[in-house]
């Protein structure tokens, strides 16, 4: 356990220029780079991560040849201070949209299934209650996601999360189970069957999520059931509109959110093919950090989210 009588002498001796230079480092590896960068000598540069070593009571650089690189506890540092710099970043946005007068902004990051029923009432009711609120919505896949709420992009994300990253640092919540559906074009060949082996989708090119997205490792692992290779040829994209774009064009093999495939059946946009997917995914749900709180709209956001019924602003 940390020492926590620890903490406010650290805080003494941190400076937001130590922190700076740790995030220069971190984009352009070398030290010489990340000095020149911010204006300061080699040596300058060199006293300053000396009085951070001490500070943390850890080396954070080890030499290799005539270089040097980051230690396990340098890329940990890197690490947190990358998330420092995102909650500058989240108040430096929300402190620019107090002073032109709305109410604050939420930037949500989300995979597609929640998006037609629970990402859609979460921020109606969100607006209702803050009109003047500024809302980000980005889509993308879990993977990609977790990585912009750990850098700071993100006040809350809907997605999975990995067994690794369950720890201290994130709140998890689960929401709900997403089935998935394989879709085709209205026109292709296997659109009026009424039962689809998945062995049979093996003979068309497909379009798949990119790795390692969570639905990608799902028909990873139906794949390898068939004892069958990942089709060559494959499109990534975590795009939906992209994959039914291809589909109806085409004789491709997407596999989209069934509640996104639903919608799009109901359009005559998609078919959707009567073929089972062996393997489920685990259910998706809403990613916080702990160690940046949350705006009084993002908490507001969080629980219609869930839906929960949250106070009223004042």
């Amino acid at each position: 356990m940390p020492d926590t009588d620890l903490i406010p002498k650290l805080l003494n001796r941190l400076r937001m220029r130590q922190v700076a230079l740790i995030l220069a480092v971190g984009e352009h590896v070398t030290l010489r780079k990340a000095s020149a960068e911010l204006g300061m000598t080699q040596p300058a540069a060199t006293k300053m991560i000396h009085e951070l070593e001490s500070a943390l009571g850890q080396r954070l650089f080890e030499r290799v040849g005539r270089g040097q690189k980051l230690t396990a506890a340098g890329t940990s540092v890197l690490r947190y201070f990358r998330g420092m710099r995102g909650s500058v970043e989240s108040m430096t946005r929300e402190l620019a949209e107090l002073k032109l007068g709305s109410s604050g902004r939420v930037s949500v990051g989300s995979i597609m299934a929640p998006s037609p029923r629970l990402l859609t009432r979460a921020i109606i009711t969100l607006k209702k209650a803050y009109p003047l609120l500024s809302v980000d919505v980005t889509m993308d896949t879990s993977d990609r996601l977790f990585e912009l709420l750990r850098e700071g992009v993100l006040d809350v994300a809907i997605g999975r999360i990995r067994d690794a990253h369950r720890g201290e640092d994130y709140v998890f919540k689960p929401l709900e189970n997403e089935a998935l559906a394989v879709v085709v074009g209205v026109r292709h060949p296997l659109g009026q069957k009424k039962s689809v082996r998945f062995s049979a989708l093996l003979d068309y090119p497909w379009i798949l999520q990119p790795a390692p997205s969570p639905m990608r490792e799902v028909l990873e692992q139906e794949f390898r059931l068939l004892q069958a290779p990942t089709p060559k040829g494959l499109i990534e994209t975590a795009s939906i509109l992209t994959t039914t774009s291809l589909i109806a064009e085409t004789d491709m093999i997407g596999v989209i959110p069934q509640s996104i495939a639903d919608s799009y059946a109901r359009h005559g946009l998609v078919k959707i093919l009567p073929c089972r997917i062996q393997h489920k995914m685990e259910a998706f749900g809403s990613i916080t950090r702990k160690d940046r709180p949350l705006s009084e709209a993002a908490r507001f956001f969080l629980e219609a989210l869930h839906g929960q019924k949250p106070d009223l602003p004042a």
